[in-house]
């Protein structure tokens, strides 16, 4: 993702770095959360990748050479620093730790929408407020009127996207049995409950896994491998909420495709668009899923 222009420059990324590592660890924490549900799993990856990144990057510190001089151009002068690889790896894990405190059980009642209204805007909003007035970097930013004029090829996308979304997600959520991770809506409040809390769910999906995770990897590392590791905190995610069975299959491409259009676009306002539209496909499944006879004439399934 090109940098904002306020930003503070990042040095040329190196293809392969042992500051990989770190990175790999803290997001395996994910699918331990997630995905195998061993909270204490999750807490040990976070806090050895942690580690791990603090210890490289004393040894990079401590096998860089000393500047001779210090220009009124120079780095120093200017107040640039390379971004620390241990400070946006805690910012994640900070996300990852709020996210894990509840369950993630698709459920509709007053409280359970509280608990995710909390936990999830918390796991947004607290590394905001740390990379902002704790660190001082600025590294988290929702870019809502980046981009500029959407192209002609983007307008196709979001209509490939209800397509791709009206061929296959009736498919996958009736054959393979995972609409019955989502409560039954069979009267008009349930299915106004369900409506916002999927679009809801979809919004904070990009603020977390892509303005927040990715933006803060991709400051370290090269696009694909930001991209893939967001990926799997993002799929991890989407496991435990209730895209299980061969939803994989389904869930990696768009997280990967989500990286490479908000990279592309600069827009989290496109990456939303596209994200909204193929949740309304996924909310009328659901409904329809849990109603037969009320939307059988929308879906080949």
């Amino acid at each position: 993702m090109p940098a904002h222009p306020d930003a503070t420059p990042s040095p040329t990324l190196a293809t392969w770095s042992w500051r990989l590592a770190p990175a790999f660890v803290v997001c395996l924490a994910a699918p331990a959360f997630f995905v195998a549900r061993l909270p204490w799993l999750g807490w040990s990856l976070l806090a050895i990748g942690l580690v791990i990144a603090w210890l490289t990057e004393r040894r990079d510190a401590a096998a860089r050479p000393e500047p001779a001089t210090t220009t009124a151009g120079g780095a120093e002068a200017a107040g640039i620093r390379s971004p620390s690889l241990t400070r946006d790896l805690s910012l994640i894990a900070v996300g990852l730790l709020v996210v894990s405190a509840i369950s993630l059980k698709a459920e509709l009642d007053d409280l359970a929408m509280v608990r995710f209204a909390l936990a999830l805007g918390g796991a947004v909003a607290i590394p905001y407020a740390l990379s902002r007035w704790v660190y001082r970097d600025r590294a988290i930013r929702f870019p809502w009127r980046g981009g500029g004029r959407w192209t002609t090829f983007q307008w196709v996308w979001l209509a490939a996207v209800l397509v791709l979304g009206w061929l296959i997600l009736p498919f996958y959520f009736i054959t393979s049995g995972v609409y019955l991770n989502w409560p039954v809506v069979d009267t008009p409040e349930l299915i106004a409950r369900l409506f916002v809390g999927v679009g809801a769910v979809g919004i904070w999906d990009e603020l977390f896994f892509i303005c927040t995770c990715f933006a803060l990897l991709r400051r370290h590392f090269p696009f694909w491998q930001a991209n893939v590791l967001q990926a799997v905190v993002f799929v991890s995610f989407l496991w435990e909420l209730g895209y299980q069975a061969w939803g994989p299959l389904l869930t990696i491409p768009f997280a990967l495709l989500q990286g490479f259009i908000f990279m592309k676009t600069r827009s989290l306002t496109y990456v939303v668009a596209v994200h909204l539209l193929f949740d309304a496909v996924v909310f009328l499944v659901l409904v329809h899923a849990h109603n037969p006879g009320l939307l059988d004439g929308l879906f080949l399934v």
